[in-house]
């Protein structure tokens, strides 16, 4: 079974499409335009399945790679038999592959390999013959040299062989393998006399569990808690079942050379088989542990890049604080600065800051304020609802927004401004539209993750740009207002790319079609091919260019209505027309039913946008941990989920935790099944700890 043939069966479509999808990303074809436009190719594979047939290939093309190495190396060591050629090129899996090439693989100077040197190789293979008739002690005479001084040291020798080989026995691997991974168990103690300085791993101090059920968020942070020299961290598992692996294995006998097979198989166990399982385990548990972590990261990020827009609304934002002041400044409805200024409304200057807001909103005909939720923000919003303003006051998550002010993409965007001012701006974009300004965080730095700095932060990366450009790809992007950082997820535009086409943008005053991309330097056929469909020109002449009809589909869509007696704008204007078209009358070689579908789909709506409405919501009148009681019932807006329960921002200042067991009374697997991030949820207050800011929450 080829590479191909391994992928199909795994994700259940033919190898032909597998085939012709690696063809197209060969070709420079990305996820979202194959998921979107190449629909009848791929057999209508989703974004998920085209990941994962991606990852799949990538993994085969690296263990493929590996194995060309492998083959090299025993070659060029007169090693290779066709027996161990035939192993290495059926081998499925890299742990497979370098179990087979352990015995063979150049290592340093070990107690084996000194043994071997001293000519005690043909001892160890007659103790391991286990023949009735041998006895050690006395063939181990013959064995005696210049550098094997006595029968003891022969005998040693000889087992120091034969330990090694139980630890590279492929079989005994695979098995013992199984054994620490099915019926291992984690066992963390605290560091004697490090109590009190690592008192948050205090739940860790006394553990033990199964490493086959640990979840996610325990491993990770038992393994936080070992680096930072809180606690220890081991892998444990029976010592006599090991030992049984090995044993039948090699089929210890009961004789004498079965006794010295029997302590050389007990000192492979304990110094190289057990640690290197142990190590193997703590890689395996990790990987998934990560892989889990980053899904759940993955998850969140979809649901905060998605959150519902604003939209063209003129805006105040408001980045609060006590004694630096509110840094605040007025947007107009698409996210251009217009105005700062500094107000003190907490701080003793309330009457001075109301007439600054009121002067604001007037000047600007602002419709909407953006609170950041960050040091001073509860006050500062029940300040502004005082004054009954007569328009919604929303608080918005300011996670990252200090990252932004501080970056290159804010110095370029905004050089002559400070970076509090910077920060203000991009709270109130974020309401405006929080995919376009989110992208130009660093996805790590917006706060929905679960040890996200624990984790591999290369998978983490490129997870987390996967969920960037497949969200940023499902809205579209506006040609004309998007900025460089935002388009250089869509579709086919590199950063550099993107920059050419602002830059083109700026100097030819916008774009008036999609066509005209074609002029941007750097954008030849197949990137505009690429990227076309995401990108829309709301004021083109050309109506379908403001929809994701992609223009290779332009004569289709005319045709049919040209078909119906009609012009493009007449097809989208009268469902009746469109519902009498015969889509089977327009397939092709190079168009589909699954194309067509998608195309009068969209000219019911064109350029709509997935996302959600906009609804306005408002904390209870609390805005302290102290003003807390239990029992007490409040409004919540959902701001992480994790595996073990999610956290909700009541207002506070500190976000409280509702764990998997208070969200349902019915069993659910992953809170994920129960909310999202940005949800607006009502939960009960159960638990109050003031000293350690920890507050339990109750959504049953």
């Amino acid at each position: 079974m080829n590479n191909h043939e391994r992928i199909a069966k795994q994700l259940g479509f033919t190898s032909k499409k597998v085939q012709q999808v690696l063809d197209l990303f060969g070709q420079g074809a990305t996820i979202p335009f194959v998921a979107r436009y190449r629909k009848e190719v791929s057999g209508g594979m989703d974004e998920v399945v085209l990941t994962s047939l991606r990852d799949s290939w990538q993994k085969m093309e690296a263990l493929d790679k590996r194995k060309t190495a492998v083959l090299l190396s025993l070659e060029q060591r007169e090693l290779l038999t066709e027996h161990l050629k035939k192993q290495v090129e059926n081998s499925v899996t890299l742990t497979e592959l370098e179990d087979i090439y352990l015995p063979f693989k150049p290592k340093r100077r070990t107690r084996a390999a000194k043994a071997i040197e001293n000519g005690l190789e043909p001892l160890a293979d007659i103790i391991l013959e286990q023949k009735s008739n041998i006895t050690p002690l006395l063939i181990a005479k013959s064995f005696l040299n210049d550098v094997v001084l006595n029968v003891e040291d022969a005998l040693a020798g000889a087992r120091d062989i034969i330990a090694e080989r139980v630890s590279q026995h492929p079989k005994v691997r695979a098995e013992m393998r199984k054994l620490f991974l099915n019926h291992g168990y984690f066992v963390c103690k605290v560091i004697k006399g490090k109590e009190e300085a690592g008192e948050r791993f205090r739940d860790w101090f006394d553990w033990s569990e199964k490493v086959s059920t640990s979840p996610s968020h325990r491993v990770l942070a038992m393994r936080r808690g070992e680096r930072e020299l809180f606690l220890n961290l081991t892998v444990s598992v029976d010592k006599t079942s090991a030992l049984s692996i090995i044993n039948r294995y090699f089929n210890v006998q009961p004789n004498l050379s079965g006794d010295q097979l029997l302590t050389a198989s007990e000192d492979g166990y304990k110094r190289l088989l057990g640690p290197q399982m142990e190590t193997e385990t703590r890689l395996v548990s990790k990987d998934k542990a990560d892989r889990e972590a980053i899904s759940v990261f993955s998850v969140n990020l979809r649901e905060l890049l998605m959150a519902a827009p604003l939209g063209g609304k003129r805006a105040m934002a408001i980045d609060p604080g006590f004694r630096t002041g509110c840094k605040t400044v007025a947007l107009d409805e698409y996210g251009r600065f217009l105005e700062y200024t500094t107000i003190f409304p907490v701080t003793g200057k309330s009457d001075k800051a109301a007439s600054e807001v009121l002067r604001l909103i007037k000047k600007h005909k602002l419709e909407y304020i953006a609170v950041g939720n960050g040091t001073a923000g509860r006050e500062t919003e029940s300040f502004l609802r005082e004054l009954k303003l007569g328009i919604p006051v929303v608080m918005v998550n300011e996670s990252g927004a200090s990252i932004y002010s501080a970056s290159s993409i804010a110095r370029d965007e905004f050089p002559d401004l400070d970076l509090t001012i910077r920060g203000a701006i991009s709270i109130g974009r974020r309401l405006q539209d929080p995919l376009a300004e989110l992208v130009k965080i660093d996805p790590s730095s917006v706060g929905v993750g679960q040890y996200q700095h624990d984790v591999d932060q290369k998978q983490l990366k490129n997870a987390l740009d996967d969920t960037v450009i497949s969200c940023v790809n499902s809205v579209g992007v506006n040609l004309n207002t998007a900025s460089a950082k935002l388009l250089s997820y869509v579709s086919g535009l590199s950063p550099a790319k993107a920059s050419s086409v602002v830059k083109f943008r700026d100097e030819a005053g916008g774009f008036v079609s999609r066509t005209q991309l074609k002029k941007v330097s750097g954008i030849g056929s197949v990137a505009f091919q690429q990227c076309a469909g995401f990108l829309r020109v709301p004021n083109s002449k050309n109506i379908l260019d403001s929809s994701a009809v992609h223009p290779e589909s332009y004569s289709i869509v005319k045709k049919m209505a040209s078909d119906m007696g009609t012009d493009v704008k007449g097809l989208i204007d009268q469902s009746e027309i469109r519902k009498q078209i015969k889509l089977s009358n327009y397939v092709n070689e190079s168009i589909g039913m699954p194309t067509l579908k998608d195309i009068i789909s969209e000219l019911d709506k064109p350029g709509r946008d997935p996302r959600s409405i906009f609804e306005s919501f408002s904390f209870a009148d609390v805005h302290s941990i102290d003003q807390l009681t239990l029992g007490m019932k409040l409004p919540g807006l959902v701001t992480n989920v994790t595996d073990f329960g999610a956290f909700v921002d009541i207002g506070v200042h500190t976000d409280g935790l509702v764990h998997l067991s208070r969200m349902s009374r019915k069993w659910i697997n992953h809170p994920s099944e129960i909310v999202r991030v940005g949800m607006k949820v009502e939960v009960t207050v159960t638990g109050i700890e003031k000293d350690r800011k920890r507050i339990s929450l109750s959504m049953i």
